[in-house]
């Protein structure tokens, strides 16, 4: 047998003596925990009145595994919701338009904020409202994958949800027909009146945004803009790499935000193509996620002064790990720290001048902008940007 042969044999003896003592230590150490999964498995397999297939318990036994984290935002995703993920991030999906989350505190099923220009927008709903119910199911202990999978489907199609609001004594009943959504990502003009004073619309963060963003700001310059007004309220967040490239348009140098795992922090910089204006940022509840990545980059950084509410609050970063089968794990890897490492999970970023709107004028207003009449957070925008 030739040299090389042989090392490849003895290396894979090495390899697997080192696996089979791994599983043995494993095994030794969790004997008993082992011994109920086999048990479990070989009730269900042969003493169920209806047994699943294999593939099925091995389905559950990962779901059951990434349930076991806690973790609202941790999930498995089967071979269709891994693939309606792919079609939001990149670019449009049949639904309602809403992004949803799970209460911190009885994990109750939450809408962080509607899309713009959506069904689930023109039919009212709004942050921080609970979906109940959706097609009758009781949405109780519901992960948000199964969530978002029943409230997706073919444009046409309707779903009825069951909506509870703050404030209300009464569970109501919203049906919504489906829609193509195309995730929504920059819409902006010069303000008339306010010489100057141009306003951006920034409604999600995905793969378009940055290339659309800063389109947006050559066409404003062209036009004479020299402040701007951002508005972020009620943007759910989205992929971290496009809140890193909107954050650069407006902070010069030095880092975005910082990123930590178990082990490490990582800061993420500025990618260097600033141009400077004097900015405000409009925020609210509705605003989180790599929104408040934005929002928190530029308030530490003193590259812009925040106008409306508190934000939201989700200070956490999801990976999506690709499995066999074209299905995908989500986890939570991440945290992120503003660069002045402030966390703010559950906790958001406060505004410099706070402004509420009452919900239902904020449904118009926001539906509309920019609306200059009655928008009194763009009022004192402009206040500001006066100043």
């Amino acid at each position: 047998m030739p040299k090389i042969w042989r090392q490849v044999k003895n290396g894979l003896l090495a390899l697997c003596v080192v696996v089979t003592l791994a599983l043995a230590v494993g095994v030794a150490t969790h004997f008993q925990v082992i011994e109920q999964l086999v048990k479990t498995y070989t009730l269900l397999r042969f003493q169920a009145l209806e047994p699943a297939s294999t593939d099925r318990f091995i389905e559950g036994a990962i779901r059951g595994m990434v349930g076991a984290l806690d973790d609202p935002y941790s999930t498995y995703l089967d071979a269709k919701t891994y693939r309606q993920l792919q079609e939001s991030v990149t670019g449009s999906y049949g639904g309602v338009g809403l992004l949803i989350t799970l209460d911190e505190k009885d994990r109750r099923l939450m809408v962080v904020s509607p899309f713009k220009g959506t069904p689930a927008q023109r039919a009212g709903l709004k942050s921080r409202d609970y979906i109940v119910a959706i097609d009758g199911r009781d949405t109780t202990g519901m992960d948000l994958e199964t969530a978002s999978n029943l409230m997706q489907g073919q444009p046409g199609t309707t779903v009825e949800l069951a909506v509870f609001s703050e404030g209300q004594s009464n569970t109501r009943k919203v049906t919504l027909t489906r829609e193509i959504i195309k995730v929504p990502t920059v819409d902006g003009k010069m303000l008339p009146g306010h010489q100057g004073v141009g306003y951006i619309n920034l409604t999600m963060f995905n793969e378009q945004t940055a290339g659309d963003l800063g389109r947006q700001l050559r066409e404003l310059r062209q036009q004479g803009m020299q402040k701007l007004i951002l508005d972020l309220r009620n943007n759910p967040g989205g992929a971290l790499p496009a809140a890193v490239d909107v954050a650069s348009f407006f902070i010069a140098k030095g880092p975005v935000v910082y990123i930590a795992d178990q082990k490490n922090s990582e800061a993420l910089m500025a990618r260097g193509y600033a141009q400077p204006l004097p900015l405000v940022l409009l925020v609210n509840k509705g605003s989180a996620s790599a929104a408040e990545i934005v929002a928190g980059a530029i308030k530490d950084t003193d590259s812009g002064i925040l106008v409306g509410e508190k934000t939201f609050g989700k200070g956490v970063v999801q990976t999506v790990f690709p499995l066999p089968g074209d299905t995908a794990v989500k986890i939570t890897t991440h945290k992120y720290l503003t660069p002045s490492k402030h966390d703010i999970n559950k906790k958001g970023i406060a505004p410099e001048y706070e402004v509420t709107l009452d919900p239902q004028l904020e449904l118009q207003v926001l539906a509309n902008a920019p609306d200059l009449e009655r928008d009194t957070q763009l009022q004192k925008a402009l206040e500001v940007l006066g100043k």
